[in-house]
């Protein structure tokens, strides 16, 4: 098969596509021929040699997929040949072919094609596991997003709302805040211009948010901190503004705070195949009604791998860019 490969770690232009073996599904496993992945930020940093696929996962970028099923692994059940699914993954998806544990495989949500589907399980999984499984948005409360208009962000915004939160979210510029407020952002904050803290101290009547979903890290830290509410959970998924700062613990003891960090690539079989099956129950049928949508901001061809990782890496898009095989 056809697969992008990273010959050497470096630029976009160390994207290379090459004849590769093809997969073969091991015990609990499907193939699924690809029709489609999705970017992440974490495919950039697996380029630039920082962050290595899970020991014995796919060597290949590419943490999402949709496309057919074209065999079974000894022991599946519950899956056929030719159901049309996507699929969370460790890597792999930025190919022809991928194999996948079968709790990991979702159906692709009634209404939806083939080819928009791939940009579903990556974030859906995110905010579902580190929103709602750990941090407990509840009904009523705020939640702030750093990051609005990214793909994380973006169904982040939806699916609070859907559960009945308060928004707040950060974006560059008035562009990506507009997205943000179409999708149902209630406090839009440009946090090229604006102090998030005072921001959002402000719109909650100094109160803070009740969650933070970050995905800058260290750099925002202890303002994280500072914007939130008594017993607030700051939730960290990314770490774009570094991974080293210092924090006061006063500060956060004095809010009964809890601060959480937590990604989904490396975590073991079973915690994946638990926040699959979540977000199957909770979240499949809100893309099924209407409520909630992946957003695509553009689609490539497979071959483009690196023009698509150029266009992420400058921040140029709202939602998902999306690689066609």
């Amino acid at each position: 098969m056809r697969a992008i490969t990273i010959p050497e770690p470096g630029g976009p232009e160390a994207l290379v596509r090459a004849d590769v073996p093809d997969p073969q599904p091991a015990e609990g496993e499907v193939l699924i021929e690809v029709a489609a992945s999705a970017v992440n930020r974490a495919d950039l940093l697996q380029r630039q040699g920082f962050y290595d696929p899970p020991p014995g996962s796919s060597p290949y970028p590419g943490l999402e997929c949709s496309g057919r099923i074209t065999a079974l692994g000894p022991g599946v059940h519950g899956w056929a040949v030719g159901d049309e699914v996507c699929a969370l993954l460790a890597g792999g998806g930025y190919a022809e072919q991928v194999a996948v544990p079968a709790g990991q495989v979702l159906p692709v949500p009634a209404g939806l094609d083939l080819v928009t589907a791939a940009a579903l399980p990556e974030v859906t999984c995110t905010v579902w596991s580190n929103v709602f499984m750990i941090a407990h948005l509840r009904p009523g409360e705020t939640l702030l997003v750093h990051g609005g208009a990214s793909g994380i962000g973006t169904m982040a915004v939806q699916l609070a709302k859907a559960v009945g939160a308060r928004v707040a979210v950060t974006a560059g510029g008035p562009e990506k805040l507009a997205r943000c407020a179409e999708l149902g952002a209630d406090i839009l904050i440009d946090y090229r211009e604006q102090d998030f803290v005072q921001e959002i101290r402000k719109a909650t009547d100094g109160a803070g948010a009740d969650v933070i979903l970050d995905i800058i890290g260290a750099k925002y830290l202890q303002r994280n901190v500072k914007a939130l509410a008594v017993s607030g959970r700051l939730a960290i998924i990314g770490l774009q503004g570094g991974v080293k700062a210092e924090l006061n613990l006063a500060a956060l003891m004095a809010k009964r705070a809890a601060i959480t960090g937590a990604g989904l690539r490396a975590r073991p079989l079973n915690e994946k195949a638990a926040i699959v099956a979540a977000v199957r129950e909770h979240v499949w049928p809100l893309i099924a009604n209407g409520q909630v949508r992946p957003i695509v901001d553009r689609t490539l061809p497979m071959a483009e791998a690196a023009e698509a990782h150029r266009i992420v890496e400058a921040s140029a898009h709202v939602g998902k860019v999306v690689l066609t095989v």
